[in-house]
């Protein structure tokens, strides 16, 4: 149970039922502040390069990228499989807690579900685009057909990728959309333009907050995150094995599956602290995004870093013991040194060792200095999937077909687009849906006031 006595209250300001309402709708009330203007500009501008180099890939090939037949994973794959691992704690974050019934999750799950059907949303750009005929991605889907006796390859991870990365973005959707119903009848209820409140009442589903909807949508909450805790399991455990089934050195290892998995909590929980942050600060949630609230989430990035210094101490302890003289050169000589050391080392430093500043309770209190810890958190889970993927490909088992890799305008265009659509994306969550879960808050709010009085 949650002790407000010991960890502080929920809630601050001792607010009443309508505050919460008046306080978490204000931003969309309001009229648009001067830096969201200048940021959705300029993350459209980003999308619009992003676009534009979809449009050279599919127009002339994939020959516009840098990518060759020693590294025919290039950019692309790091930045989808990084994209995947952010849309991972959205969800997990919503879910995991919601089933352990950690009260403290409602302030915060709102903008992490939002992350996650954005971050997925981008990531599945890349495999299309990876195809290079888009138009022809209809083939991956097994259905009947009139094709012949041409179906997909149900062996394959890449074909599971498909199906799980496509049942992960529909639930993590509904899951979300599911959530706001109440949220969106508290916006209508209060609206005073016509067309307001005819868009949140489309929404809202006629709710009206009966006990009998109460009771389903409850139990909806739970099968919607019974379903998808088993698929924020399973969707990074599917990729991992796009790698751990080959033979290529470095990649041939059983510890993929869970490492991709926590791997990806760890990403995604650390954009959840960074995306808090933002709010709290241009919002001024204060009372609801609590310092406890930051707090528990540095504490679990401490855990998860942890684990992720033992899976990179294990990976290079077995590449050692095995004897396999492969799999020792990528470790030892093109990774620990060799063409890609500050590549490895980035990523060590990144994810293993400076978010132990974390055990310092004034660096977890101090809003800048999360901030810069969660973006180096990210940094470092991109340098891991850099590491995975292009110093394994750059040179195996042949010399005469070692090569390096440097990715063209066209990659980099194609990431800064993505970055541009995700973070459209979450100004237009900002503007246009509550940051905060009202109904949840103020579930919160009741049992922390019954917590204090029972505690006095």
């Amino acid at each position: 149970m949650y002790k407000t006595s010991i960890r502080g209250p929920l809630v601050l300001g001792d607010k009443t039922f309508g505050q919460i309402s008046s306080d978490i709708i204000t931003p969309i009330d309001s009229k648009l502040p001067a830096w969201w203007k200048v940021a959705f500009l300029i993350s459209l501008i980003a999308a619009a390069w992003g676009v534009w180099a979809m449009y050279i890939t599919v127009r002339y090939g994939i020959g516009t990228w840098n990518v060759n037949n020693s590294v025919g994973w290039g950019w692309e794959i790091i930045n989808f499989v990084w994209w995947i691992g952010i849309g991972h704690a959205g969800t997990a974050f919503s879910i995991f807690l919601l089933i352990l019934r950690q009260r403290w999750r409602t302030s915060i799950n709102r903008a992490a579900e939002a992350m996650t059907v954005f971050a997925v949303g981008c990531a599945a750009i890349y495999p299309a685009i990876h195809m290079g005929r888009v138009w022809l991605a209809f083939f991956i889907i097994p259905y009947p057909n009139t094709r012949g006796p041409l179906w997909v390859n149900f062996n394959s991870p890449l074909f599971w990728d498909f199906i799980a990365i496509s049942a992960y973005l529909l639930i993590s959707a509904s899951f979300w959309y599911f959530g706001m119903v109440p949220d969106f009848a508290t916006i209508r209820d209060r609206a005073t333009s016509k067309i307001k409140k005819a868009v949140y009442g489309f929404f809202a589903f006629g709710w009206t907050g009966s006990s009998k909807q109460w009771l389903k949508y409850e139990a909806l909450s739970f099968v919607l995150g019974g379903i998808a805790a088993v698929l924020v399991v399973s969707v990074h455990s599917i990729v991992s094995t796009d790698f751990a089934s080959s033979v290529i050195p470095g990649w041939h290892a059983t510890l993929f599956p869970p490492y991709f998995v926590v791997g990806a909590i760890f990403s995604g929980f650390a954009m959840v602290m960074t995306l808090m942050i933002i709010i709290r600060k241009l919002y001024k949630f204060h009372d609801y995004v609590t310092d406890s609230h930051l707090n528990a989430i540095a504490k679990i990035l401490i855990f998860i870093s942890l684990i992720m210094g033992t899976a990179y101490a294990t990976e290079v302890f077995m590449a050692w013991y095995s004897g396999n003289p492969y799999e020792m050169f990528t470790f030892f000589h093109n990774r620990i040194t060799g063409d890609y050391t500050f590549h490895f080392w980035a990523m060590v430093v990144c994810n293993a060792i400076i978010p132990q500043l974390f055990w310092f309770k004034k660096i977890r209190r101090n809003l800048t200095w999360a901030f810069i810890i969660s973006l180096i958190i990210n940094l470092g889970m991109w340098y891991e999937r850099f590491n995975i993927i292009v110093t394994s490909l750059s040179k195996d088992y042949l010399p005469s077909s070692w090569t390096t890799y440097h990715p063209t305008w066209v990659e980099i265009g194609i990431y800064v687009g993505t970055l541009g659509i995700f973070t459209a994306g979450v100004l237009l969550f900002f503007k246009y849906i509550p940051m905060i879960a009202i109904s949840e808050v103020k579930g919160v709010l009741k049992y922390g006031k019954e917590n204090r009085n029972h505690s006095h």
